[in-house]
């Protein structure tokens, strides 16, 4: 039987049956996972699970079908990929102007954490946006990213980003207090918990503390725990490029450049022309460095003294 995970919790899953249609409450047969690689919770919310039923409500599950999207992070605490949502359509990234403050680079980082569906970036409470949040939020339009501004305060943008949702499945990650949560309720009527922001930091306090799969209609929503900060998965390193548009076709010497300085490499051209700005390369070179300094230490890039 096939599972369609809603909710995980403290691996115990809630599922529903693709076969029959009826909830059940799942477990990992003997706790190991068959056909998975190796990360800190083997199975997400989204994911498509085979196993058998051993009772009306419960089930054993022992594999996970091979995911054809996600959202994965790096767990700092463990020191191992996390997977946040699976098989989704699309990724839709909250950001804030003010209350907490836009971060170009937490949302590169973002982009970089979505593997194999598309991104759409939101800036919710619009009403709240400055000229200077505006400009740093439209130029990722400029590069070529989809962006929509959006507040569940006075309704700016909520029924344009309605219609792009419908008949998608559609993963909401930000950082805490962007009011992610909020905008899911707006969009779709759920009544989800949320709270306001730390005075003292200016961060968001923690209201979702689990991923979980939402529907209404033809809309289905996955609803992540907003987070402070956040880093990229532990892989090869040139998946990142693919959250930088501005690299590609870029003309070096040599093919698989990761341009960082290597010989022959054309990202200073590119900069100098206007075609990529250093607050977007430095961004990436940070995200390279990251994953550099996961590598045993006999493979970490030499350069710079690393």
């Amino acid at each position: 039987m096939r599972f369609q995970v809603r909710r995980s919790i403290n691996n115990v899953y809630a599922a529903v049956s693709l076969d029959d249609g009826r909830p059940y409450t799942c477990r990992i047969k003997g706790k190991v996972l068959k056909s998975a690689e190796p990360e800190y919770s083997p199975i997400a919310v989204g994911d498509i699970a085979v196993g058998e039923p051993y009772s009306e409500s419960e089930a054993m599950i022992w594999e996970r079908e091979e995911r054809r999207s996600s959202f994965t992070r790096w767990n700092v605490k463990r020191s191992i990929n996390q997977t946040i949502a699976a098989n989704q359509d699309l990724v839709a990234i909250i950001v804030s102007p003010l209350s907490p403050p836009f971060r170009p680079r937490f949302l590169d980082r973002a982009i970089s954490c979505v593997s194999g569906s598309d991104v759409l970036i939101v800036m919710n409470k619009a009403d709240e946006a400055d000229d200077e949040a505006r400009k740093a939020f439209d130029a990722y339009a400029a590069i070529g990213f989809c962006t929509i501004y959006a507040s569940s305060r006075t309704g700016e943008g909520v029924e344009d980003l309605r219609e792009m949702l419908r008949g998608r499945v559609t993963a909401f990650v930000g950082q805490s207090g962007v009011g992610k949560s909020t905008l899911v309720n707006t969009l779709i009527g759920t009544s989800l918990r949320t709270g306001a922001v730390s005075d003292k930091y200016n961060r968001g306090r923690h209201t979702t503390n689990h991923s979980l799969y939402l529907e209404h209609g033809d809309i289905a929503v996955i609803d992540t725990p907003g987070v402070r900060e956040i880093e990229v998965p532990f892989e090869d390193i040139r998946v990142v490029q693919q959250g930088f548009p501005e690299l590609d076709g870029l003309g070096c010497a040599y093919p698989g450049c990761l341009h960082r300085g290597e010989e022959g490499c054309s990202v200073g051209e590119l900069i100098a022309s206007g075609g990529m700005s250093p607050e977007r390369y430095g961004s990436y070179l940070r995200i390279l460095q990251a994953l550099d300094g996961r590598k045993p230490s006999y493979m970490r890039d030499r350069r710079n003294g690393r």
